[in-house]
């Protein structure tokens, strides 16, 4: 294996941390903690230069606060110094990891995201049906609360095998031991960490070689830890359950959702990523639309009517986007 051969002290420059600096300000002017940050801006970055290069730094603590987006979920927010870490590592690190991703992982990726999923989706049920002349069976998982049991000691393993810096790897373990779930020891990642976007992708891509180089599965996508597999041959798919939860468990530490798990024929409506696929349409969730128009009446704004115009010319949603539009028109 080709490993990631960026030294250390090129990764943590004052250059590099200027332009990161600049990266993270998007978008973030107006708040407090950031302002006062920037208020000494040389003089903080200085200081994070310094602990960096004589590796006295040590991530700080998180701030807990609760979002329903679109269910209840607990986001933890470091400090502007960390963050500007953060983004340091997933500068640096990206580009080595996105050219060993699979292609058909579409979360936290450029020139992915969930558009590209449903298009990969549809393309595949064309593709497995023969052109909508046979049945397709999809199954459909969903891993048991993923951020909270991603297992420190399996990811610094991968990280270690990828990585030849003992510098940078310090630095990694720091920021990924600077959070743990409540209740559990070096087991972990924190919602709200850029670094966390990419590092579980780094976890889940040894699934997905698993799926590309053991199973050698063609039709199968996943999106963070929602993963489908396509096939016209039932008893095919659950013959894979078996062996995906094994390699989930034994090497990953990970365990599906009891209660997501199925395998449904595409006639009769299969649910991926916020919508309800068929094999000549796709319409939105149930509970997705309750939460848009909920949403909606709380903000009309046309920032928002525009983004939910947006993510309704994916499917088929011509009278959903009239009522939108609508909405927006009376607010």
């Amino acid at each position: 294996m080709n490993k990631f051969t960026i030294t250390y002290s090129n990764t943590i420059t004052l250059e590099n941390l200027l332009l990161v600096w600049r990266a993270f300000l998007k978008g973030k002017k107006g708040r407090r903690d950031v302002a006062d940050f920037e208020v000494r801006l040389m003089h903080n970055l200085t200081l994070l230069h310094h602990s960096l290069a004589m590796q006295t730094y040590q991530h700080g603590s998180y701030v807990r606060f609760g979002i329903s987006d679109p269910k209840p979920r607990l986001i933890h927010k470091a400090t502007v110094r960390d963050r500007v870490v953060h983004h340091l590592l997933y500068r640096v690190l990206y580009d080595y990891f996105e050219a060993r991703f699979v292609y058909d992982s579409y979360s936290c990726r450029v020139d992915k995201g969930t558009h590209r999923a449903l298009e990969r989706f549809k393309d595949f049920s064309r593709a497995v049906s023969q052109n909508h002349t046979s049945t397709v069976w999809v199954l459909k998982c969903d891993i048991r609360k993923f951020f909270a049991n991603i297992d420190h000691v399996v990811l610094k393993d991968i990280l270690y095998r990828h990585i030849g810096s003992p510098e940078i790897l310090w630095l990694l373990e720091n920021v990924i031991d600077s959070f743990s779930t409540e209740g559990k020891s070096s087991v972990g990642l924190p919602l709200g960490n850029l670094t966390s976007q990419l590092l579980v992708n780094v976890y889940m891509n040894e699934f997905d070689q698993f799926v590309k180089h053991s199973l050698k599965i063609k039709h199968y996508i996943r999106y963070a830890d929602d993963f489908v597999f396509l096939s016209r041959d039932r008893r095919y798919l659950l013959l894979l359950l078996p062996q995906i939860k094994t390699f989930l468990k034994d090497r990953l530490r990970l365990e599906l959702h009891p209660d997501k798990v199925s395998i449904e024929t595409l006639a009769s409506g299969v649910d991926f990523l916020g919508w309800v696929h068929f094999p000549h349409h796709r319409v939105l969730r149930t509970v997705a639309k309750r939460r848009m128009f909920r949403a909606l009446e709380e903000d009309p704004k046309e920032a928002r009517v525009s983004s939910y115009l947006g993510m309704l010319s994916h499917g088929n949603a011509y009278g959903l986007s009239e009522m939108v539009s609508g909405m927006r028109i009376h607010s």
